[in-house]
């Protein structure tokens, strides 16, 4: 999992990325394509 700066650039990578919050950290997850994970905070 990468942590990064922005995470909008990692959202437009993959159709099927989605930005959740939990516990006040922002995540990037993509449930068909496991490596399109990010954390922010």
């Amino acid at each position: 999992m990468k942590v990064v700066n922005s995470l909008k650039t990692l959202k437009t990578r993959d159709r099927n990325c989605r930005v959740i919050r939990r516990r006040g950290r922002v995540y990037v997850i993509n449930k068909i394509n496991k490596r399109f994970k990010a954390r922010q905070g």
